[in-house]
């Protein structure tokens, strides 16, 4: 082979290896704070995004702390989302440090929250707050679509078709898929009462007519007391709560001191504030299906039963 075609060839080679670093570096990057937002943009941006989420699958944003990595990664950010409504307490001083300048979209703009008494993601700590959780409606999840769509129009407007696209199916696999939860859990009596890790089943609980109760005062990052304890034992039976449910991202020391005292079964495991590493859970609406999936097998006929956490 003569020099000159060697030369071509291996030109040819080198471009040909170099395309997927191009191509991705040509796409919009996106950092979401958390691993559901992550999947929304993926749906919405498709091949024009490189999503990175700061905390990612069966990982616990309660105990995150932003590191000097985080910093780097939102310096070369086109778009940022996060999920607004006190959820993440460290996002405006990552916001700061980092300098960065893009794009802003908060996910709940234009969702009018449910309040609550505790459970406050904020440094503070203030009681009467937002429940951060709409993502737990897939009704109000419709919302969180159409702003990372247009955050996504905003931040590159030459691939909008597609953007508005791409969100038009994924709001349509929304609906589809919001329908089949409501029919499924329609059976579940409406006095049932079931108990989770920690306080953030309160959007699923109003758009699906559930009961959903927490240990009192119980955080991801620390058990709760005996005396706590107690008091739930005490409500378990006064409320008569039907089943006992693991979450993917908090510790499950609580949850099986609740099933040891009570004798309530653990029904499955639920996923709450963060998606599932692999498997049916990986995705948004995965989750939730897998969600009312565990939660009508074991409470449908009304009477709970233990099947082996997930």
């Amino acid at each position: 082979m003569r020099l000159s075609a060697v030369l071509r060839w291996a030109t040819g080679a080198a471009l040909v290896l170099a395309l997927p670093t191009a191509m991705a570096a040509e796409r919009v990057q996106v950092v979401t704070s958390f691993s559901i937002l992550a999947d929304m943009v993926d749906n919405v941006g498709g091949e024009h995004v490189e999503a990175t989420s700061l905390i990612g699958p069966d990982s616990d944003a309660h105990s995150y702390s932003p590191s000097p990595g985080d910093v780097r990664t939102l310096s070369h950010a086109t778009l940022v989302v996060f999920n607004g409504l006190r959820f993440e307490g460290w996002m405006d001083r990552l916001l700061g440090t980092s300098g960065y300048q893009g794009t802003l979209v908060t996910a709940t703009d234009g969702i009018t929250p449910l309040m609550h008494d505790g459970h406050d993601h904020a440094d503070d700590h203030a009681q009467g707050t937002a429940d951060p959780h709409a993502w737990q409606d897939m009704a109000r999840a419709r919302t969180y679509v159409t702003n990372i769509r247009d955050g996504l129009i905003e931040a590159d407007a030459e691939h909008e078709a597609d953007y508005r696209a791409n969100a038009d199916r994924y709001l349509g696999q929304l609906d589809d898929a919001d329908a089949e939860i409501r029919q499924q859990l329609g059976g579940v009596p409406a006095d049932t009462a079931v108990i989770t890790g920690h306080e953030s089943f309160g959007y699923f609980a109003d758009a699906y007519e559930l009961r959903f109760l927490a240990p009192e005062g119980l955080s991801t990052a620390t058990d709760p007391s005996a005396a706590r304890i107690a008091r739930l034992v005490d409500t378990i039976r006064g409320q008569h709560v039907q089943a006992l449910f693991h979450e993917n991202m908090t510790s499950p020391s609580a949850i099986i001191q609740l099933a040891e005292e009570t004798g309530l079964p653990i029904a499955g495991t639920l996923y709450a504030d963060a998606l599932a590493s692999e498997g049916e859970a990986s995705s948004y609406i995965g989750m939730m299906r897998h969600n009312a999936k565990v939660l009508h097998q074991a409470l449908a006929d009304g009477q709970a039963t233990a099947v082996t956490p997930d």
